[in-house]
């Protein structure tokens, strides 16, 4: 929602139009896949899914820094989003890791821990 916020923010130029288009897009894209992933059907879809989410929570921090280094905003405008963006990139990051690891042992979901190993 904060994004879109900081939409309203840009400048109305030429350069500030595909900024705002971008940012709207990758940023809608990335909470939308986050949401495929909470509802996929397989864990591969789960961290195909997932996978589509990172990158486009990454493109959002790129146009975020964008506006940045081309002065359309002031950094402490977005110093937070940008920390949150980070955030939930790494957040996203490792549960697509566990996914993936999961997925190379086999794990049952419904039992996610092996029976304990007999004392030597």
């Amino acid at each position: 929602m904060r994004v879109f916020n900081l939409l309203d923010d840009i400048p109305q130029s030429p350069k500030g139009r595909v900024v705002q288009y971008q940012l709207a897009s990758c940023s809608s894209s990335g909470a939308a896949n986050y949401r495929a992933a909470q509802r996929s059907r397989s864990r591969a879809e789960f961290i195909h899914k997932l996978s589509i989410a990172l990158e486009e929570i990454d493109e959002s921090n790129f146009w975020i820094e964008l506006l940045i280094d081309t002065r359309m905003i002031a950094p402490q405008k977005v110093t937070d989003l940008l920390n949150e963006g980070n955030e939930l990139f790494a957040i996203l990051l490792a549960s697509r890791n566990t996914a993936r690891r999961n997925t190379k042992r086999k794990i049952d979901p419904q039992k996610p821990f092996p029976p304990p190993s007999p004392p030597v």
